[in-house]
């Protein structure tokens, strides 16, 4: 099948993981946006843009979701959106290697996203789905997110790795 699939965000979700002092501490983004040309024939032809409002950041705790809109995190009024587009797709069968730049605070690095294609399917109302997965570990300073304070027992309070879960179903267009 060839085609362009939609983002659906009802069925979708962008979430992370991070360490907070000692603990992990999750999040996820309420607002985003994406488009997939698939083409299962011929995967490398395929493509994937994503859009997310750094602004819908959710970690359940307002005050510090307000802290991680600020500047000394994603800094959400100059830099509104993270984005990602793909400029190579390698792999067959079920398993990609979906590569391009990634950028959050005005920070564009290359990265590869490991992704797993979970099929198709026809939902209730006759219309054709895609499902994907992927999940990588960020390094959170390497995209200008550098705000930390340091603990009264060494370290510091915020981790700098960042794992990063998309769980994608995009409806065809």
């Amino acid at each position: 099948m060839a085609g362009t699939f939609v983002i659906d965000k009802a069925h979708s979700e962008a979430s992370f993981l991070v360490r907070h002092l000692i603990t992990r501490v999750r999040g996820k983004f309420t607002d985003f946006e994406g488009t997939i040309q698939l083409d299962e024939a011929n995967p490398s032809q395929s493509s994937a843009a994503f859009s997310i409002k750094a602004a819908s950041v959710d970690t359940s705790e307002p005050k510090r979701d307000d802290h991680l809109r600020s500047d000394d995190f994603f800094s959400v009024q100059k830099h509104p959106a993270i984005t990602f587009k793909s400029a190579r797709i390698k792999g067959s069968g079920k398993q990609f290697e979906v590569s391009g730049p990634l950028t959050i605070r005005g920070v564009s690095k290359e990265v590869t996203l490991p992704v797993t294609f979970l099929g198709l399917a026809k939902d209730a109302y006759g219309k054709q789905r895609a499902g994907f997965e992927s999940e990588i570990t960020l390094n959170r300073k390497d995209f200008g997110l550098n705000w930390n304070a340091p603990l009264e027992i060494g370290g510091f309070l915020v981790g700098d790795d960042v794992k990063v879960s998309l769980s994608i179903q995009a409806v065809a267009q």
